[in-house]
Order: structure tokens, then C-alpha cells, then sequence
């Protein structure tokens, strides 16, 4: 069975890698991701207020809280708060590489071009094998157009793949006007791969102390089905790689991303739920399930299911939300 894969022009044994999480902070978590199946890792995001001293923009990004991070389990209110800076950053992924033998994908999370180059430099040098830009912004000023947000996406992704030789990815909002349009701009580019989507967090109202709060929930296979959705419009349409996450906790899960299009598969909320060995228990199984149904490699797998594929491809388009609605019975 061959079930290696090729994401971000790195080759892969098997499409399932950690996404960023905790476990990753550390060179010891690293290896115990890798002796758990991962292919590959991408390392807690680096924040953009990391790089950064200017006093208004630390409040700015510190103190605005419409919501979270996917790679954070709490807010960040003091830039001393942070657990490493830029140089610690470097040093993790310097002993990352030593210390593993599967790819490390450094992941640099902000919205201003403050830095971003220069450390995307740094980032390459130290021996990361690809970054994953987290383009994060909330567009909660109704005086900034969309075109404006998605131009600022285009910017920064284009500025930072230059600076460097190594292959740049970008996570995507699903709140983007146009999700196809602009992943087809980015592909054309130069951007190697697209990570759909960003998990955002939403905030709660904590009703006694009348405050702004975090709400962290990990995430269930019911979330899978956005990035299937777009994955499987956007197979075959645009050269970059395709990178899936949010939602993937089982087998099934996966297969069915496979299916859509996904060259890459991120797993974050079922390691840190089963642990890091749930990887390899996943592979076991997407391997056991693919040769019950006669399939002999992912490639074989992969995109079978996606809007250029199926019999009906209005069943990602609006007809199926018709449908949806007409099935629903009231019982």
C-alpha cells in the first residue's frame, strides 16, 4: 500500500501531519509527534506582536478580542507573556531539524508586514522546510473593504515568498468574499500550497464580571465539511498544494478530505483529545480501509470525489442547499 504524498514539495510517507499545537513547542514533543506517525510537523505559530515592540500595535492586536488563535489556548495580554520570542523560535527549529527527521514547517501568524521578511529569512536559514503564512484579520471597521483585506492576503504572501527559496504556504479565512478567486491569484503567485481554513475562536460575555472572554472548544468531525467543500472545488482548478484543517479525527475523516482533493491532512484538536499515538492509529486504519476497498495508493485516492469528478457537481453548489432545506421533516 502506498500511501506517501507529496505536500509543499516535500515528500511525505502518509498525508496526516500535526498540525500547530502545544505538543510542538518543544524539541521532546516534536519527537514524540514524529515517533507518534506524523509525517511532518508545523510548528506553533511565531505572532506577529513577537516581532514587534511598538507599543500601539501590541495593545492593538493584545487587547482586541473578537477571537482566537487556532494555535492558542489562551490570550496573549502582556508581550511577556509569550513563551518564546523570536530568537527561542530559531533555536527550536535549529534543534528541531537535528533532532527529527521529518519535515518542520515554521508558521508565522499576523495581519502587517512588520518583520515578516526578515524573520521568513531567518526562518529558512535556521532550516525550516517550508512556512505557513497565518494571515489573521477581522475586518471589524465597516470603512475596510474586502478587496482590501484579500489585497493585503496577496501583499504579504507575495513579499514573503520571494524573500525566501523555501516553499511558503498560506492558511485562508473562510470569511474571504471570494475563497476560489483568491486562491487562484495566490497560486499564480508563486504560493506553493493553501491550508483551508483558519479556525477561528469566538468570543463569550462572562455576565457577572460583565467582560470580554475566550472560549476555547477543540474540534469534532461535524467541521470537517468546510474545507471538504473547498477543497473539492478547488482540486484541479490551481497548482498549489492543498493542505486540510479542522475536523479530521478519524480514518473516515480522512479518507474523505482524500477523496475531495487534499494533497496534506493537519490533525491538532484529535492529538491533543488521544494523544499522539491517534495518528498512527488513524494511518493504520485509512490503510486498512483502503485495501478492503481495493485502492492501492493515496494517489489513487485522491480528488475522486471532487467537483471536476463527481456525477453531479451541483451537490457542492447551491442546488444541494435547496435540497438540504427540502428534506428537512419535522417529526
Amino acid at each position: 500500500m502506498d500511501l506517501s504524498t507529496t505536500y509543499l514539495g516535500l515528500k511525505l510517507k502518509h498525508p496526516l501531519i500535526a498540525g500547530a499545537n502545544p505538543i510542538a513547542a518543544t524539541v521532546d514533543g516534536i519527537r514524540s509527534l514524529e515517533d507518534g506517525g506524523a509525517s511532518a510537523v508545523v510548528l506553533p505559530s511565531l505572532f506577529e506582536e513577537q516581532l514587534t515592540h511598538e507599543a500601539l500595535a501590541i495593545h492593538y492586536y493584545t487587547t482586541i478580542q473578537a477571537d482566537s488563535y487556532a494555535e492558542a489556548l489562551s490570550y496573549f495580554p502582556q508581550p511577556s507573556d509569550f513563551k518564546v520570542g523570536p530568537d527561542e523560535y530559531l533555536t527550536l527549529i535549529q534543534k528541531a531539524k537535528t533532532s527529527v527527521e521529518i519535515p518542520i514547517i515554521a508558521s508565522l501568524n499576523g495581519f502587517t508586514d512588520s518583520g515578516w521578511i526578515k524573520i521568513a529569512k531567518e526562518m529558512e536559514k535556521a532550516g525550516a522546510d517550508a512556512i505557513e503564512l497565518n494571515v489573521y484579520y477581522l475586518a471589524t471597521d465597516p470603512n475596510i473593504q474586502g478587496i482590501d483585506v484579500e489585497k493585503h492576503y496577496l501583499d504579504i504572501s507575495s513579499s514573503v515568498k520571494k524573500s525566501v527559496k523555501i516553499p511558503v504556504a498560506v492558511k485562508l479565512s473562510p470569511f474571504l468574499s471570494s475563497p476560489a478567486a483568491i486562491a487562484k491569484t495566490l497560486s499564480q503567485n508563486g504560493i506553493d500550497g493553501l491550508v483551508l481554513f483558519n479556525r477561528f475562536y469566538q468570543p463569550d460575555f462572562d455576565l457577572e464580571k460583565l467582560e470580554v472572554i475566550p472560549n476555547l472548544h477543540l474540534s469534532n468531525s461535524d467541521e470537517l465539511r468546510l474545507s471538504l467543500r473547498w477543497i473539492a472545488i478547488l482540486f484541479g482548478k490551481i497548482s498549489a498544494d492543498l493542505s486540510a484543517t479542522g475536523g479530521c479525527h478519524t480514518h473516515l475523516d480522512a479518507i474523505k478530505l482524500l477523496m475531495a482533493g487534499a494533497d496534506a491532512i493537519q490533525m491538532v484538536s484529535a492529538i491533543l483529545l488521544h494523544g499522539v499515538n491517534h495518528i498512527q492509529n488513524t494511518i493504520n486504519q485509512l490503510s486498512i480501509w483502503l485495501g478492503e476497498h481495493e485502492y492501492s495508493s493515496i494517489k489513487q485516492l485522491k480528488g475522486s470525489m471532487s467537483h471536476q469528478n463527481v456525477a453531479d457537481p451541483s451537490a457542492f453548489e447551491r442546488a444541494n442547499y435547496m435540497k438540504v432545506l427540502q428534506s428537512f421533516r419535522v417529526s
